[in-house]
């Protein structure tokens, strides 16, 4: 029996702690674009995009009220949005910036490009878009080599401008 996960095994969802329910699903919703699936009482939501029933948990369980972990500390270091194109990233961006949350900063990674922020709760979240599979760097052995270049976001939000 083999110890490796499935090919086909994908993370399904994120379910984050938050502090004030409607504040997180403005910022889930509103600003990221996911939809609410359900409310479960006053205390959880659940989020997705294309009528999943939940890429994203919301719930104050034991967290109403509550702050962030302070720095340092282990915990989440970010959930990570993967886009389906350029357009798409874009329109995500142009909502983020255009809610006031400033980015934390960008990046070509060689496989992907992606601008990261913070949610309300302090938690890091990260926006991207794959590069296709077949331009992904390779070194000479074969393997992945992932960068940390600069990404020009500008130049994405000037080539799609926002929609509203």
């Amino acid at each position: 029996m083999s110890n490796l996960a499935p090919n086909t095994t994908r993370i399904g969802h994120v379910h984050l702690r938050v502090s004030n329910l409607d504040r997180a699903i403005a910022f889930y919703g509103d600003v990221l674009g996911f939809e609410v699936q359900q409310r479960y009482g006053k205390g959880a939501a659940f989020l997705s995009a294309g009528g999943y029933h939940h890429h994203i948990g919301l719930n104050t369980w034991e967290s109403l009220g509550a702050t962030p972990p302070p720095p340092g500390h282990t915990g989440l270091y970010h959930t990570a949005f993967l886009y389906p194109d350029h357009a798409s990233l874009a329109a995500a961006i142009h909502r983020v910036l255009g809610a006031g949350v400033p980015l934390d900063g960008a990046a070509d990674h060689g496989v992907s490009e992606a601008v990261y922020l913070r949610d309300p709760d302090d938690n890091g979240v990260e926006l991207y878009v794959d590069r296709p599979k077949a331009d992904w760097p390779r070194g000479a052995d074969g393997q992945l080599t992932m960068g940390n270049r600069p990404f020009d976001v500008g130049a994405l939000l000037a080539r799609y401008p926002s929609q509203n």
